[in-house]
């Protein structure tokens, strides 16, 4: 819609995005979009904002003189305020909207209907658009205008929250856009298949997706065992697992590591192997499945002590040449520096010589062939209202009269 491919600037440049959304979900939607070049013209309410430029100052996040928060989610994008309960607001983005290619919203279905920016309602400016609409639990039923946390949608209503954790342990809280960030995967998929189909008939159309939908997508296997009839599912405790191939330790240097060990008739021997107690393999109590799970807690007792002898960096040389399958547990800080991540570009650096060196972390799907645009700056609020009034032919007089109507903010 704004006008030719440019191949070199990524495969979604030329496309046009309207963002009126906050928080994390629709926006990272967006924001992956952007990553591939398009232009993403983020709608914020003048004087505040988006709330989410603030979350980072809120407990128990890290705490961090940077606006973390606003640095993943916003970078790439324009910011334009604009009061959009105003008459000359509204008409701001309504002209937007006809020059758009996807239309990104979280708005609950009450306050767009309020502020007429439904998809019925906008559909008739532009055959083309694409409405992609972001909710906590739906766009029907008795919670359609419950605001959706990941926290609470993704997290909590769909199981998950009650499924991960141990048997002597409480339900821990989700960490931060832990929810979000999957469920913006999904919209942003949903929207590319609408782009698809707009490509064979001309039409635009509506997508969506929910937080809760993708909650339940990801608690899918033990759903669907409960639609099926299943027992119940009984958490376990670490002293006591039902497989001690599949459970968590504690190296020497106190780093914890995670066994995924899922064929035990190769994977006892080889770990009896690895550390350093063959006999174990041949041990009555702990020879066959049956025998390790009604033994479990003694041979807990056993591997600790046997993981207590060395460093987590011995292991992994260890698990490495015995082919046994783990992970280690890392912390942020070591997550940050994982060699691997950095290998497959998880993390990039800002192309902004006042964030050098700083890095961000990359939107989780590539395309042969096609690069992504070098993540930039996030805008402050406002910063680019001239500039794409001015491309919807406002005057420069005509931007100053309604920043002075406080229907802007520039």
């Amino acid at each position: 819609m704004t006008g030719q491919v440019d191949e070199r600037a990524g495969v979604l440049s030329g496309l046009r995005v309207v963002e009126m959304a906050s928080f994390i979900f629709a926006p990272a939607a967006a924001t992956m979009m952007s990553d591939f070049g398009a232009e993403v013209i983020k709608i914020e309410p003048p004087v505040v904002g988006d709330p989410y430029r603030y979350l980072y100052r809120l407990p128990p996040l890290p705490v961090a003189d940077m606006n973390y928060c606003w640095l993943l989610e916003a970078r790439n994008k324009k910011s334009v305020a604009i009061d959009l309960k105003t008459d000359a607001g509204r008409e701001i983005l309504l002209k937007l909207v006809r020059t758009a290619d996807v239309f990104v919203t979280n708005y609950q279905p009450s306050v767009l209907d309020a502020l007429r920016l439904s998809y019925a309602q906008l559909q008739p400016l532009n055959e083309k658009l694409i409405y992609a609409h972001a909710t906590g639990y739906g766009e029907v039923g008795p919670a359609v205008e419950q605001p959706g946390f990941d926290m609470t949608a993704f997290w909590a209503r769909s199981g998950l929250m009650d499924g991960v954790v141990a048997a002597d342990s409480q339900p821990a809280l989700s960490l931060a856009g832990m929810g979000d960030h999957p469920a913006a995967a999904a919209l942003f998929g949903a929207i590319m298949l609408a782009l698809y189909r707009r490509e064979r008939t001309g039409q635009g159309t509506k997508v969506s997706s929910s937080l809760v939908a993708n909650g339940v997508w990801a608690n899918g296997c033990m759903l669907q065992a409960e639609l099926c009839g299943g027992q119940k599912f009984v958490q376990q405790s670490r002293s006591a697992p039902f497989n001690v191939l599949v459970n968590h330790y504690v190296a020497r240097d106190g780093k914890r590591f995670l066994l995924c060990c899922l064929k035990p008739e190769l994977d006892w021997p080889r770990l009896c192997q690895a550390v350093g107690r063959e006999a174990l393999s041949e041990d009555a109590r702990f020879s066959t499945v049956a025998a390790r799970r009604q033994h479990a807690r003694e041979l807990v007792v056993v591997l600790d002590a046997c993981f207590a002898a060395k460093d987590l960096a011995e292991w992994t040389t260890i698990f490495d040449a015995f082919q046994v399958v783990y992970s280690p547990v890392p912390s942020p800080a070591e997550v940050v520096c994982d060699p691997q991540l950095t290998a497959n570009e998880v993390f990039v650096a800002f192309d902004d010589p006042r964030l050098e060196p700083l890095r961000t972390i990359n939107s989780p799907i590539f395309v042969a062939g096609e690069p992504k645009r070098r993540p930039q700056a996030p805008p402050t609020l406002g910063q680019h209202t001239r500039e794409v009034l001015g491309s919807l032919s406002y005057s420069q007089e005509t931007i100053e009269r309604l920043a002075t109507e406080k229907v802007i903010q520039v």
